[in-house]
């Protein structure tokens, strides 16, 4: 990186509560193991099973195969943190693992907006559904959910990497994120501010906007649905989404607007536990992907017994 006078920063993550070090790694492994085991278990399930080759599915595999990357890219540098007392990290590793999180939370903002209007064809066209969504629009959906969170953080980055870090080099955080980064650079960093702004307007609002609407619609929809069992059946294709959208931008724009000592406490909830949380959810409020969990725990408890 550019002429940059401080080779690491000092990621400081927990090192408020030294007493608890090791009970915080041993929380943060049990979060990570289930997070990619429960996520994994839901791509596993949309790839094998022939019931969960539909577009909401299809949606949930790309989300649960984004979450565990996504936990990936902060929780294991902090359990090693969080073991060793080891909290330095390199600029550059600094900036590669700001791109990896920046760029899947960009494209989960994507994902939630393209099952958002999975669900809105579903309740509100549902005669056009199966036209309208269709493999192929699905597959474009999903690529540029991707294409678009990389091609935001790139542009970002590329700003970032002319920044000069002149000290003092600890970052009151648990991961590299782009404010704590911006407060220690001794460059003028209002440019990146402006580019970060716009990055945000282009990128980010048309998905939540498009997720927002969507909800709006469904919620119409479903309002004027006469039979109560017919609302409620309506209401539980989309239950489960909603509840996710709901933490995830919840607690997006919490972690925005409170000060700086309560930052860390809710980015926990968006970058560790929603990751976490999320086949959960979609498992517990859903019959079909509860059945089929059930059949492979009998596949295995048989096949352990022979």
């Amino acid at each position: 990186i550019n002429q940059t006078v401080i080779m690491e920063f000092i990621i400081l993550g927990f090192g408020d509560l030294p007493d608890l070090q090791i009970l915080l790694f041993l929380i943060f492994l049990v979060i990570y193991l289930a997070t990619v085991a429960g996520n994994t278990l839901i791509v596993v399930l949309v790839v094998a099973d022939q019931h969960f080759h539909t577009p909401m599915y299809f949606f949930l595999g790309n989300l649960s195969c984004l979450e565990t990357c996504y936990t990936s890219a902060i929780l294991p540098r902090l359990l090693i943190s969080l073991l060793t007392g080891d909290k330095a990290m390199s600029v550059s590793g600094c900036i590669i693992q700001l791109y990896f999180f920046g760029s899947l939370a960009c494209t989960e903002c994507y994902l939630l907006a393209a099952m958002s209007y999975d669900r809105y064809l579903a309740i509100c066209r549902p005669l056009h559904y199966s036209t309208l969504m269709n493999i192929r629009f699905c597959l474009q959906l999903a690529a540029a959910s991707w294409l678009n969170g990389c091609l935001a953080v790139i542009i970002l980055i590329s700003f970032l990497s002319h920044v000069l870090f002149c000290g003092p080099n600890e970052i009151n955080h648990f991961y590299c994120d782009v404010i704590p980064l911006m407060e220690l650079s001794c460059s003028d960093t209002h440019l990146i501010i402006l580019v970060d702004f716009i990055l945000a307007c282009v990128f980010i609002l048309p998905p939540f906007l498009l997720t927002l609407t969507s909800y709006v619609c469904i919620i119409g929809t479903i309002l004027r649905i006469p039979s109560i069992t017919g609302r409620k059946k309506a209401f539980s294709t989309c239950s489960s989404h909603l509840i996710v959208v709901t933490i995830f931008y919840g607690t997006l724009m919490v972690v925005h607007i409170l000060p700086k000592d309560l930052n860390k406490v809710f980015s926990v909830c968006y970058t560790i536990l929603t990751p976490m949380a999320n086949p959960f959810i979609y498992s517990l409020r859903n019959k079909e992907v509860k059945e089929a969990l059930r059949k492979i725990a009998t596949k295995c408890v048989d096949f352990t017994r022979n």
